[in-house]
């Protein structure tokens, strides 16, 4: 009998995970919560979504991102943290920058002294002050992102490693980082739906370096910019933003970019402001004929010099694709190119807006990081 029932039992367990049945899952922890730290200061965001941050009265502070990380800021890993929190340092000084648009921030804070290594090469820095700092020395080329030089990191000293998202697609450089006792913060600044809330990441950056104040004065800088332009009429003129790869892609923007967002705030209109899809990529890929059919009436051409380098002439631009000579804004001349240093330069995001509201606005004011060709 006894025998029966323990077979009863074994196949009632096969049966239930066959049928998909299982205990429900614990709840998740949360990780603000630490065990003698008291309870924590939630503080705002004004545009960001992608970030919060959290304040203790012990002067440590808690970072979680949108996609279920958490990092907090101390100089020791307290008891009974929640295992999926990373720990950093009190103002790390020996910074591994694989994150190319996180560079501006600690351009902004006056904190370059901070990034010891890069996974840029001195000559794909548009941010002149990281190019001379590793002129200098100051800052040392330490293998790509996807191929760190662990060895030269873990000599060194490197106590963080900055982090884009493209670091997902190779999960094992983190795990060896974290072996090698490194912190990885992943920088996720590029999925802010707002463009402003791109330029308030500087409030994270400024807390990992210890200086919370100057973030927050860095940040309301570019957010005076858009209050004083305030609710920019429409125009009433189109525009499309794009470049051509080497090979003759045309790439440009879909709705919900940041970039298709800035030209709605500065009064103009994305003519691909159609194209949308739920995947994160903020770029497309369009057949030329495509393009052409839609671009072709467009009042003005902004061309996205930060892949394809920069040009100087519309005979330049044409001869990347011959089409383009047909383009209304072509024929007027109302060709714009922005300057190569716009996407490592998300601090200067109230600047540029209000160079793009210039263009719309056709005020003949002088702009800064847009520049017209002829």
């Amino acid at each position: 009998m006894i025998k029966r029932i323990k077979v009863f039992l074994l196949l009632t367990v096969v049966i239930a995970n066959l049928c998909g049945c299982s205990a429900a899952p614990a709840a998740a922890e949360d990780p603000t919560v630490i065990e003698g730290y008291g309870e924590p200061e939630k503080l705002g965001n004004v545009y960001a979504e992608c970030f919060t941050i959290y304040e203790y009265e012990n002067g440590d502070a808690m970072i979680t991102t949108n996609d279920g990380k958490a990092y907090l800021i101390a100089d020791s890993k307290p008891a009974g943290l929640a295992p999926n929190v990373t720990v950093i340092p009190h103002s790390p000084g020996l910074i591994y920058m694989a994150a190319s648009a996180v560079m501006c921030f600690y351009d902004a804070l006056d904190r370059l002294p901070d990034i010891r290594f890069s996974a840029i090469a001195e000559n794909d820095w548009y941010i002149e002050s990281a190019r001379d700092a590793m002129k200098r020395g100051d800052i040392v080329y330490a293998g790509k992102y996807r191929e760190p030089d662990y060895e030269l990191l873990l000599s060194q000293g490197c106590d963080l490693s900055i982090q884009s998202t493209m670091s997902e697609h190779v999960p094992k450089v983190s795990e060896k980082l974290n072996e090698l006792g490194i912190p990885v913060f992943v920088d996720r600044s590029s999925y802010e739906p707002h463009p402003l809330g791109r330029c308030e990441w500087v409030k994270v950056y400024a807390r990992i370096a210890g200086c919370p104040e100057l973030g927050e004065k860095l940040f309301n800088e570019q957010k005076k910019h858009f209050d004083e332009l305030g609710e920019v009429q429409p125009s009433g003129r189109t525009a499309v933003f794009f470049y051509i790869t080497s090979s003759g892609r045309i790439v440009t923007r879909k709705a919900g970019d940041y970039i298709t967002k800035m030209i709605e705030m500065a009064g103009g209109k994305n003519v691909f402001d159609f194209i949308g899809d739920d995947s994160a990529m903020s770029a497309v890929t369009l057949e030329p004929e495509k393009f052409c059919m839609h671009a072709k009436d467009a009042d003005i051409i902004i061309y996205n010099c930060n892949i394809s380098g920069e040009i100087h002439s519309i005979a330049e631009l044409t001869a990347k694709n011959e089409l383009l000579k047909e383009f209304r804004a072509v024929k007027n001349g109302n060709v714009w190119c922005t300057g190569r240093s716009v996407y490592q330069d998300i601090m200067k995001t109230g600047d540029i807006l209000t160079d793009m509201h210039t263009v719309f606005a056709d005020t003949g004011g002088e702009t800064v990081y847009l520049y017209k060709i002829s």
